[in-house]
């Protein structure tokens, strides 16, 4: 009869979470299964392409312009990371932006916008990804793909392509928030590609410690 009530604590256990069903601080969680979308929604964009699972990845087909998807469930709202792995087969602007949370407001890292190279946060005090000091130029090229990292507390945000740290935004008594327009139905946590046809796999999430 012991085995009856220590095998779901063991499962828990072994997939990230405590006794108490909370994630561990440092353990990644997985939020996309490889073969569904579970736990996914298709974003309602206007004129929106297809959005399909083949071989591992999820593919945000080309649309009218924007195509993503939206998470469901719970997410954290400060103190995590993700990470992922994007590539954009086709076109040439962002393919795998990611709409966040930031405490109260919500933030986009754009991933290849304004004509396929700029990477940066959209919004900062009102002045979006290719205005802010956040403002990179990356040459992403079609067909390969790039590993992605985003990090957000209550004092920064930062994010890697390649391990490469290409933001570094301070964020503290800053007013954080979206570019107008449809982009805003990505929220909470949601993806998204434009006018391009882009892809995912392996996207995962981590909680870190609250900062003191």
């Amino acid at each position: 009869m012991r085995v009856g009530w220590t095998y779901p604590i063991l499962l828990a256990l072994a997939a990230g979470f405590s006794a108490e069903g909370q994630t561990k601080d440092g353990e990644w969680q997985p939020l996309f299964d490889g073969s569904s979308l579970q736990g996914w929604r298709e974003t309602p964009f206007t004129g929106r392409g297809q959005v399909r699972v083949e071989n591992g990845t999820i593919v945000l087909g080309h649309g009218g312009p924007l195509t993503g998807i939206t998470w469901t469930e719970s997410f954290p709202r400060t103190n995590y990371e993700v990470r992922f792995e994007g590539v954009r087969q086709q076109g040439n602007d962002f393919f795998a932006s990611l709409t966040f949370p930031v405490e109260d407001s919500f933030c986009t890292w754009v991933t290849g916008g304004w004509g396929g190279d700029i990477v940066g946060l959209s919004s900062l005090d009102g002045w979006d990804a290719s205005e802010n000091e956040t403002r990179a130029y990356f040459n992403f090229e079609n067909g390969r793909w790039y590993a992605l990292r985003l990090r957000v507390t209550p004092e920064r945000i930062t994010a890697w392509i390649d391990e490469q740290r290409i933001v570094d935004a301070g964020i503290a008594g800053r007013r954080i928030d979206l570019r107008r327009g449809e982009i805003k139905l990505s929220a909470p946590f949601g993806f998204a590609s434009f006018a391009t046809t882009g892809a995912l796999r392996k996207i995962e999430y981590r909680t870190l410690p609250e900062s003191k």
